[in-house]
């Protein structure tokens, strides 16, 4: 992996490639620190330090994406989530909608249409959390605590617009910082900058677990090496299914009788499940953080979410743990349906002449694609819900609060998106080599 990026520096349209990457996330991270319009930095920064809002904000998980954007009010406070969002909302939706199955099948003309929906739903999306948050940042006691008693000095309704309109374009700053990653630069750039928002947050949880005891930081690093080694593993993970050419004769021309395979991933849902499972256990602690007595306790009902579904409470609590891995099964089985569909597959398969050795074409090849990703979502479902509670089980048995970064979607997305960027690397480093030989 070393010697690629030492060749790639060594040729010089790479070379500009990585650089230009590399300054767009630069300046994502310098977006991150800028504070909104209306917001006091001092007051933010003093109740981040009063009641540690990355611990025990129901808003803790869209921070992670942030890069703790979000809970420093800034700019880009919405971070790429408002775009995920409306990607997954647009992905699922094709199986609901007509039109949008239709323009699936289009190709690039109806790849780029959906593109542009997804873009419209996007800025929707940072209008309606960007108004949320402001009436968090106005009710500041919800968002850091109770020690935490204003962040705002003006909140005429001027100021609200002007920051609300102010996080809506930053969200639409990054989505174009992330294309133009993809047109210009190296890798995914949705997927890059969402690496980069987690990325800047590990070095403050290993200080944090440092300062703790030496001996807890040598075992989370250690398992920390564990987990990324098995996550490298089974991302790399395939079925790959035969699947055979028929010849066929058109004039005086052969077609047909190649080999190939169908690539099946183990994890096909990638870290979706988790979002989705994330998002669903965060309502309640929502819904319950706005629903006060008039002395400002709290009802019995919103007492019992807090202690059994809210953030603080994750790591002790079995009903949040339980409910957590079945709602991570149940959108994983979902996600892979709505995804991958085994009859339109054979179908193809048929229609240019393919079959799977030993089964026959049409029916019986879609209920045998069927029967082999019902096993593996099975086998993804367990492995994406055993990473999902590793951080749930650390701040149970180790005692490194919410800061340990070696689980769940973080780590995920991390190695996810490494792997997928060094490959891409090596693939233009091979062009480039062939390139260099045809002249």
């Amino acid at each position: 992996m070393l010697s690629a990026f030492v060749r790639a520096f060594k040729t010089p349209d790479l070379r500009k490639k990585i650089l230009f990457t590399l300054g767009i996330m630069a300046l994502f991270r310098l977006g991150s620190h800028i504070p909104a319009p209306g917001i006091d930095y001092e007051l933010v920064q003093q109740c981040q330090e009063a009641a540690t809002a990355s611990q025990n904000s129901v808003l803790g998980f869209a921070n992670l994406f942030s890069g703790g954007a979000l809970l420093q009010l800034s700019v880009f406070a919405l971070g790429i989530m408002p775009y995920i969002t409306a990607a997954i909302i647009t992905q699922l939706l094709t199986v609901v909608i007509p039109r949008f199955e239709a323009l699936k099948k289009e190709g690039q003309a109806g790849q780029t249409k959906m593109t542009q929906y997804t873009r419209y739903l996007t800025v929707g999306l940072a209008v309606l959390q960007s108004s949320t948050l402001v009436t968090f940042a106005r009710n500041p006691e919800n968002l850091f605590g109770g020690a935490c008693a204003s962040v705002m000095p003006d909140e005429s309704w001027y100021i609200i617009v002007v920051m609300v309109l102010t996080m809506t374009a930053g969200t639409c700053l990054i989505m174009w910082l992330g294309e133009l990653i993809t047109e210009r630069g190296i890798g995914n750039g949705m997927s890059l900058l969402i690496f980069t928002a987690i990325a800047a947050g590990f070095p403050g949880s290993l200080l944090a677990i440092q300062q703790q005891s030496w001996g807890t930081f040598a075992l989370v690093m250690t398992l920390g090496l564990v987990v990324i080694t098995l996550v490298v593993f089974v991302e790399q993970c395939q079925r790959r299914i035969p699947v055979q050419y028929a010849k066929r004769m058109i004039g005086r021309r052969q077609y047909g009788g190649t080999s190939t395979y169908i690539p099946l991933k183990l994890n096909m849902a990638n870290v979706i499940p988790i979002i989705f499972a994330s998002s669903i256990l965060t309502l309640p602690t929502l819904i319950a953080g706005f629903n006060r007595n008039d002395d400002g306790t709290s009802p019995g009902w919103a007492v019992w979410v807090e202690n059994n579904l809210g953030i603080a409470a994750s790591g002790s609590s079995w009903i949040y743990m339980v409910l957590y891995s079945a709602l991570i099964i149940f959108f994983t089985f979902f996600y892979v349906s709505v995804t991958f569909n085994p009859v339109d597959v054979a179908d193809n398969m048929k229609k240019y002449g393919g079959f799977i050795p030993g089964i026959r074409a049409g029916r019986p090849t879609a209920e045998y694609l069927e029967f082999v990703i019902s096993r593996i979502t099975t086998v993804g479902a367990i492995y994406l819900a055993a990473l999902a509670l590793l951080p749930l089980i650390a701040l149970g048995t180790l005692s490194v609060s919410q800061d340990f970064p070696f689980g769940g979607a973080s780590i995920l997305i991390v190695v996810g998106v490494g792997l997928q960027t060094v490959k891409q690397i090596e693939s233009q480093l091979q062009q480039h080599d062939y390139e260099g030989f045809l002249r």
